[in-house]
Order: structure tokens, then C-alpha cells, then sequence
């Protein structure tokens, strides 16, 4: 069952990428106590995650951030030196990078999207949540995976 807006989000852990390597990320770690924004992405480097879904919160961090969001967060069925490579050539040093290499948080939010057809095999569906001390409050859920409207920055911004 897909997660939805009032319902803690579940424990998991991500892999990130720091400057002794790949280290493990809790979801007890990144949301507790914290005002977080995470969206999801089915592919870092895909066409509509690279050139519209992420450049709209790189662009938008600082004004994001002012409305009292302490951690801005992106993560995507992808390894962590998939989503490390992303970070460095997207420019998005104000976002924190999550791997969820095996899918297993897309899963657990009851959120994947199965894209084998198109040679991607299970992947997250495309999202923007804000969630508060691990629980959600917002959830722009987009309705196709090649568009980044409903998840962009531009209208979570409107809704902080």
C-alpha cells in the first residue's frame, strides 16, 4: 500500500557517498527531528530526472530552505556512485544524494514503478514529499514517469 499524506514513513536505510567512501543513511538519521523535502527520481542521468526534476530544487534550495526545511533530499533506484556522479556534475551540493541501489525504500513507501518494459526494471515512481519529524505532510505524487510537474520544485514551493 502506497504511503499518503499523515502516515509515518517507514525505517530504512539509503547509502550515501562521503569522504571515506559509501556509508549507510537511517531514515531515523535524516528525518528525525527535521523538516526534510525528498523527492523521488526513476533514474539519475534519465532525460526528464536530469534536465527538469533536479534542476528545479538546485535552482530553488536557498528559497526552499528559507521556509524552514532543514534537508533537502533526492533519491532514486541507483548506486551510490550513480548518485554521487549525478550530484558532482548536477551542481547539487545543497541536496543530499540517497542511493536506494535495490529499491528496497521505493518498495517500502509503496511507491516503485515497474519500468522493465523500457529497460530500467523496477524503479521509485517520481515524488515530492515534505515530511516533519517522519511524518508526511505533502505528497506530490506525479501520474507518468516522464513528468516532473506535480513533484517540482516550483509547486512544492507554492505549498511551504
Amino acid at each position: 500500500m502506497a504511503i499518503k499524506v499523515g502516515d509515518r514513513v517507514p525505517n530504512g536505510t539509503f547509502t550515501v557517498m562521503t569522504a571515506e567512501g559509501p556509508k549507510p543513511k537511517t531514515s531515523d538519521e535524516l528525518f528525525k527531528g527535521k523538516k526534510v523535502v525528498l523527492f523521488a527520481v526513476p533514474g539519475a542521468f534519465t532525460p526528464t530526472c536530469h534536465k527538469n526534476h533536479l534542476p528545479g530544487f538546485v535552482k530553488n534550495a536557498a528559497a526552499i530552505k528559507a521556509k524552514g526545511i532543514d534537508t533537502i533530499a533526492v533519491t532514486g533506484v541507483n548506486d551510490v556512485f550513480v548518485m554521487d556522479a549525478w550530484k558532482k556534475a548536477s551542481g547539487g551540493d545543497a541536496i543530499e544524494f540517497l542511493a536506494d541501489g535495490s529499491g528496497n525504500w521505493a518498495k517500502a513507501m509503496g511507491l516503485t514503478a515497474d519500468l522493465t518494459e523500457r529497460g530500467l526494471g523496477v524503479r521509485s515512481q517520481r515524488y515530492a514529499m515534505v515530511v516533519d519529524n517522519g511524518v508526511v505532510k505533502t505528497l506530490n505524487l506525479e501520474d507518468t514517469p516522464g513528468k516532473a510537474e506535480i513533484s517540482g520544485a516550483d509547486n512544492l514551493l507554492k505549498s511551504l
